[in-house]
């Protein structure tokens, strides 16, 4: 299938293959040699000394154990890069996830965010077998920009506890404004230690992507901390002081305990997640795509995140998704294909079963340090500044999804936000289409390319006063309905005959059909013909599909047929 043509890749046309093979496949079919697997090796190792310290930092930040977020990294993106449609995706889990895994372990534990993880990916897989993955990249850039910048929030305020190591005599509330108010009561209990060690985490990586912008600087970072803590026997806290160390094996596998009262319980949570990580997918592997030139399979990415989460759930792990910084981090580093992500699965696999030990010593100062960064780098300040200035429209959706994501909830800002756009688009999209008589028409009729026979139409030729044309130009939806069809109807009754041209009509939906139709019963109520011309075969048949088809209107090809047409008629009856 031709991947440089957007029409190849419509749903309609394309075949069960094109949609589902995996890009392993056809990697490997391609050919696949010692030098591209030397190549995968060193850019999965690299991917996996990334993803070491900030998988364990997420599962923290979401009210989990670290090992949670080990655990989505080796499973999941293992079965992502084993089944996706993109040759460089990195999956495991995603800062944009905090705060709804933190509110779903808030309100039904941990085996009610595992429940949902799973038919989160059932809701995936569903998505993508039913070819939808097309579809969900429609969204407005306004609103990617705004609940990226909102989770940015999210996650920085979810690390100022342990930026500033600070003891909280409650629980931390997932809701933006309930915990500052927390955090800001246990101001007294600050740890200039542990803000010590953040700034000196941040600082190393920081100042690695400045002068080595190859080297690991989360790794380095977080081993260069816990070195200062252990020798200095510094008084933060650790990971194996809070959670006791990790675990050298990944867990039997178990499904989720469930009932149906507990997936009512959290099927909003799953749709949540299913939503978030089909958006942050596709927005990874559209991301790669741009960085390599390369073309991913939407519908086939989708089913291999849905089964990710599936077999995730099923190991114990929290949700699971592509991630964009991982996915750079494969694509800079030489990745050549999907073998690279699975090497990094198994290398984040081998350190569980040989270095678990050492990780009890890495101090959480630390890890709240590599999610500011994070926060940091997710902000996207420039574009949300360029869009604030852009229009009052792409402000308006930005700002909403913005402040609910901050302050109310994800999904929210998302659906708030993508209906906002939507009505955005429809009002200039109503307003680019209208309707013309042809006494406005100052410019003759241009030749039509699709048809060399057609010849220039002159205004004057339709100057009878019994016959009026009507050019509708544009788009004809629900938007223009009402307007267009008030127009039409006005024009019914005062002349013998109407002509209506659609030959700038690219598309029209159900609410315009039926106006079309509406304006044809009133005209043959009144005895006048109604004529309509260049339609296009998609466009006629969705006319004819409300009744809109001969006897009660007629079609020709172009404008000058029709009144040459109508004009004999008059004129025989006339006569007669």
């Amino acid at each position: 299938m031709d991947r440089t043509n957007p029409a190849a890749d419509r749903p309609a046309r394309a075949s069960f293959a094109d949609l589902y093979t995996p890009k392993l496949v056809t990697v490997l079919r391609e050919g696949y040699g010692l030098a591209d697997l030397r190549t995968d090796a060193i850019s999965g190792l690299t991917v996996a000394v990334v993803a070491l310290p900030l998988s364990m930092a997420i599962a923290i930040a979401c009210g989990l154990t670290p090992d949670r977020g080990l655990y989505a990294a080796i499973v999941g993106g293992f079965l992502i890069s084993l089944l996706g449609g993109s040759r460089f995706q990195i999956g495991g889990p995603a800062g944009a996830f905090i705060v709804l895994v933190a509110t779903t372990v808030a309100q039904h534990g941990v085996d009610g965010m595992l429940l949902a993880t799973f038919i989160a990916g059932l809701i995936l897989v569903a998505i993508g077998l039913l070819r939808l993955g097309t579809y969900i990249r429609f969204i407005p850039f306004p609103v990617t920009v705004g609940f990226t910048a909102g989770i940015a929030v999210i996650i920085f305020s979810s690390q100022i506890k342990d930026l500033f190591g600070l003891t909280l005599a409650e629980a931390e509330p997932p809701e933006f404004v309930e915990k500052l108010h927390v955090l800001w009561q246990a101001a007294g209990t600050f740890n200039a230690a542990a803000l010590l060690i953040a700034v000196i985490s941040i600082a190393i990586i920081v100042g690695l992507r400045m002068v080595r912008p190859k080297w690991p600087g989360m790794l380095v970072a977080v081993t260069a901390t816990s070195l200062i803590v252990a020798l200095f026997n510094l008084p933060v806290e650790t990971i194996g002081t809070r959670f006791g160390g990790l675990p050298n094996s990944l867990p039997a596998p178990a499904l989720p305990d469930f009932s149906l009262e507990k997936i009512q319980a959290v099927l909003p949570s799953a749709i949540a997640f299913a939503l978030l990580g089909a958006i942050e997918s596709l927005l990874s592997a559209v991301v790669a795509d741009g960085m390599t030139g390369r073309r991913h399979r939407s519908n086939s990415e989708l089913v291999a995140q849905g089964v990710a989460n599936i077999g995730g759930a099923i190991f114990g792990a929290m949700p699971i998704t592509g991630t964009i910084a991982r996915t750079a981090t494969n694509i800079r580093a030489g990745a050549r294909g999907p073998i690279s992500g699975m090497i990094h699965s198994a290398s984040l696999l081998g350190f569980m079963l040989v270095a678990a030990p050492l990780a009890s010593y890495i101090p959480l100062a630390a890890l709240a340090g590599v999610l500011a960064v994070v926060a940091w780098n997710m902000a996207e300040r420039h574009q949300f500044v360029s869009l604030l200035r852009a229009s009052p429209g792409d402000a308006l959706v930005l700002l909403a999804t913005f402040l609910l994501t901050v302050f109310r909830d994800l999904t929210e800002g998302i659906l708030v936000g993508f209906s906002l756009g939507a009505m955005l688009f429809i009002g200039r999209m109503a307003r680019s289409t209208g309707v013309e008589r042809h006494s406005s028409l100052a410019a003759p009729d241009l030749p039509d390319t699709s048809n060399g026979e057609r010849r220039p139409y002159d205004p004057a030729e339709a100057s009878d006063p019994d016959v009026e044309v009507f050019r509708i130009t544009g788009a004809f939806f629900f938007g223009a309905a009402s307007a267009i069809g008030a127009v039409l109807d006005n024009a019914v009754g005062q002349h013998k005959a109407l002509v209506l041209d659609f030959a700038a009509v690219p598309f029209l939906d159900s609410t315009a059909a039926h106006t079309i139709a509406g304006t044809a019963e009133k005209a043959r109520d009144k005895g006048i013909s109604l004529t309509l011309t260049g339609t296009s075969p998609v466009v006629r048949k969705a006319l004819e599909a409300h009744g809109v088809q001969p006897p009660l209107v007629a079609y020709k090809a172009d404008i000058e047929l029709a009144v040459a047409e109508i004009k004999a008629a008059i004129a025989g009856t006339e006569k007669a």
